[in-house]
């Protein structure tokens, strides 16, 4: 709860930037913020389990620093999400019927891009890295509690909800649009493995390999307001 609080903190900070002009040596700054929101799709690229891409949303806000001279801005953001990805599963310990489990999962991403100033104000390349605090898997429907994992014997949709909730991730992504106003591309791909937290969980990995990685990968789609 603290570093959700610590998270959110940040967030509020960022509210308080303003816009303003300021003379840098020869070089004019502009600071000013931007509110964002999009939808999301989610995924985790592993060889344990068989996804499927789900679905979700994202919003967000970041602090900005324009400088016109130069070839790239910068800017500082915050973006809460609530992302949802479904797992293959069989409802009974011995069934040859196979059914997708349903998950959630809620993340606050702190993230430093450079946006590359394609066409100045109009279109920008946007790159940069991100932190990355997300909660455990959750269940949308209680119904599948029972559920059994696909290619485990003894696995269930409850043990492996208990992922790991710190990841580093890159991002890559293109906005497009006018001054005040764009609509934004983001592909985020996580360089750390958010299914390690489950070697240490004690799981039964019968008929499975017991050796757990993953890899999330998020497509965003959403616009931009600046101010």
């Amino acid at each position: 709860m603290k570093k959700i609080q610590l998270i959110l903190l940040v967030a509020i900070s960022l509210c308080f930037v303003t816009s303003s002009k300021a003379q840098r040596g020869n070089y004019p700054v502009t600071n000013g913020f931007s509110i964002f929101g999009g939808l999301t799709q989610f995924d985790i690229s592993t060889d344990n389990f068989t996804t499927s891409k789900a679905n979700g949303f994202l919003g967000g806000i970041s602090a900005t620093v324009d400088i016109p001279l130069r070839w790239y801005n910068i800017s500082f953001g915050m973006q809460l999400s609530e992302n949802n990805i479904d797992i293959l599963g069989r409802p009974a310990l011995v069934s040859t019927q196979e059914e997708f489990i349903n998950y959630k999962m809620f993340a606050a991403q702190l993230a430093m891009l450079m946006h590359v100033k394609v066409a100045k104000h109009y279109f920008t390349i946007d790159v940069g890295p991100m932190i990355q605090y997300n909660g455990e898997l959750e269940l949308k429907d209680d119904s599948q509690e029972g559920y059994y994992i696909q290619n485990y014997t003894n696995l269930t949709a409850t043990d492996i909800t208990q992922i790991s909730q710190f990841n580093f991730n890159g991002v890559v992504g293109a906005s497009a649009g006018i001054r005040n106003f764009k609509l934004k591309a983001q592909y985020i791909y996580g360089f750390t493995n958010i299914l390690n937290k489950l070697e240490r969980e004690g799981l039964d990995t019968l008929g499975g390999d017991a050796r757990f990685k993953g890899n999330q990968s998020m497509l965003v789609l959403g616009a931009v307001v600046s101010f």
